[in-house]
């Protein structure tokens, strides 16, 4: 996957301020981005550069800035990059990158989107989805999910893949809720047939929910109000909110659910959970 290892320079001559220790970036660096719009706010380019110093990879990840306007010349433009091995995908571009891969994998198919792409040896890129993996990993540590009713916000590339794993780790209900009613039907529709005994749905029937999860952008800024009206939380509830935010600043529902004493999930318990698959995914030999 990576060439030669440089050895450490005792110097620091080839050392970058901030790189994790024993970094030694040079002209046989592996690069990985992550790119999106906004990512002032994204761990990844620290969390996976040290994870790839700590397999003895020479390699490391970047944060691109992308706006939708862009999108097409500059993501072709680092996928043309000799020396770029692997792209993770944050919002609003899950969806827009699927199609660039020359394969995906049933996952990403049934949610249609990818949030990682890899270079194969032979040039051609493949695309797997990974935000399910990671959240139900998570939720799993809270408790089991199996027989379990959820309510989801959001049904773009995270909200969609999250959905699927919860379908298929055996949630028996699905409620979907987004402000493109074609695009949650479409996800209830794929749910079904891929899941038939998970029940996915687009309308509310006023009961609770065992689990709650903001899969959308509303979080993100300062300020922002709740996704929707989450229903009654309980210390047995389990909510989940895919925002990064900082530990004093919660989302509203994650502010909402402390106050409950639910059992939460935080968008860096998902991010979390699904590191070590996604490097293996990046783990091609070369």
């Amino acid at each position: 996957m990576s060439g030669p290892r440089a050895p450490n320079r005792a110097d620091g001559a080839n050392a970058v301020d901030g790189a994790p220790s024993g970094c030694a970036i040079d002209g046989a660096t592996r690069l990985y981005a992550i790119v999106g719009d906004p990512v002032a706010q994204v761990r990844s380019p620290a969390v996976y550069t040290e994870a790839f110093a700590r397999a003895g990879r020479n390699a490391l990840l970047f944060a691109a800035q992308i706006r939708d306007a862009r999108f097409d010349e500059a993501v072709r433009g680092l996928m043309a990059l000799g020396n770029l091995d692997g792209l993770l995908v944050t919002s609003p571009h899950k969806a827009r990158m699927a199609p660039l891969a020359a394969r995906l994998s049933p996952r990403a198919a049934i949610v249609g989107a990818v949030n990682a792409l890899r270079r194969e040896p032979d040039g051609s890129w493949s695309g797997e989805m990974f935000d399910g993996v990671g959240f139900v990993a998570a939720a799993r540590r809270v408790a089991p999910l199996a027989g379990l009713r959820a309510l989801v916000f959001g049904c773009g590339g995270a909200g969609a893949a999250i959905a699927a794993e919860l379908a298929a780790d055996g949630v028996r209900a699905i409620t979907l809720l987004d402000p493109d009613h074609t695009r949650a039907a479409r996800l209830a529709g794929e749910l079904t047939q891929h899941f038939p005994a998970c029940q996915a749905g687009i309308e509310r029937d006023g009961g609770a929910y065992d689990i709650v999860i903001n899969a959308s952008t509303v979080g993100m800024r300062d300020g922002d109000a709740l996704p929707g009206e989450p229903g009654p939380l309980t210390a047995r509830s389990i909510v989940g909110d895919v925002v990064l935010r900082p530990e004093a600043s919660p989302t509203a529902l994650v502010a909402r659910a402390r106050q409950a004493g639910a059992r939460i999930v935080t968008g860096r318990d998902m991010h979390a959970g699904q590191v070590d698959a996604i490097l293996d995914f990046f783990a091609v030999p070369r």
